[in-house]
Parts: structure tokens; sequence; C-alpha cells
């Protein structure tokens, strides 16, 4: 059973972009998100974009997963199939327990909703790392649009709820 008192909690977030090309100001997707998770009533503690760079996307993951207030991680770019994408080979290294549902619903409601057969393509993960949850989606507004508002949001205070408790 949920408390109310859990259900009205603010969640603290990280969003990191990952991107050779976007600035904070041109981060179109990076945007999104924290409009959803300022409209929900969270909060975003901190923004970054880094390049498509396995030492950097991991430095940066290790220095959110480091930041004792954020519950979740969101990240978006660098999941596709490019030599340059490379955003999930870093991610799954640091999950401790992974989310499957997440990615495969993920793909399923982009095939039928959207994007058809080339959903097979995305790689969207999700995992737990202690006590953070960490989501990656692909870069596109569409994909950050649909992960948000169909799995994401919805299931935000009942994650943490589950990762917090003893």
């Amino acid at each position: 059973m949920v408390n109310n008192q859990s259900i009205n909690k603010t969640i603290n977030c990280i969003i990191i972009t990952v991107s050779d090309t976007r600035t904070i100001e041109t981060d179109k997707s990076g945007q999104l998100i924290k409009q959803y998770i300022e409209e929900a009533g969270h909060s975003v503690i901190n923004h970054q974009i880094v390049k498509d760079e396995m030492d950097e996307i991991s430095e940066m993951i290790n220095e959110s997963l480091a930041d004792e207030r954020a519950s979740v991680i969101l990240m978006t770019g660098g999941t596709g199939i490019s030599q340059r994408d490379v955003t999930i080979e870093v991610v799954e290294r640091k999950f401790e327990k992974k989310l499957p549902g997440f990615g495969e619903v993920f793909r399923m409601l982009s095939y039928t909703e959207d994007i058809g057969s080339a959903a097979m393509m995305s790689r969207a993960v999700a995992g737990v790392k202690g006590r953070q949850a960490i989501f990656a989606m692909p870069g596109s507004s569409g994909a950050v649009k649909l992960a948000m508002e169909k799995l994401i949001l919805p299931e935000l205070h009942h994650l943490v709820m589950e990762l917090t408790k003893d």
C-alpha cells in the first residue's frame, strides 16, 4: 500500500543529454524532460550535456550516482546503432538490476503508436544502481514524449518508493 506522503514527495532528477552538437540552449529533448519533470511537481537538480564518448558518459553517470540528492537519472541520446552511439554500452555496466520492461514496452509503444518497424533499432534501457534509477531514452523529442508520458511519469513515485524502502 502506498501512503500519501510518498505520493506527494518531490523527486530529484538529473538530466544527461548525450550529444556531440547540442548545448543546453539547443537541447530540445533535455528541455522537454525538464518541462515534464517540473510540471509533475518534481525537481531537476542538474542538467548536463556530454559528448558521445564512453569515458565522458561514464564519468557523468558516476558523478550523478554520487549525488545523494538524486533519485532518478534521465538520459537522452546516443542510444541508436551508429558507431558513435555508445550510451547503452556505458549505462548497462552501471546497473545492479535491469528493468527490461522499460525497453520492451517502449519499443512496443513506439511500434504501435509512432514509428512502426524502425522501433526494432531502439535500444532504450532502464535499470537501478543502489537507490537510484537510470533511464536511457533515444534523443528525439518524440521518443522523450512517449517515454515520459506513457512510462516514466506514471510510475515515478512507485519506482522511487520501491528503491527507498528497506
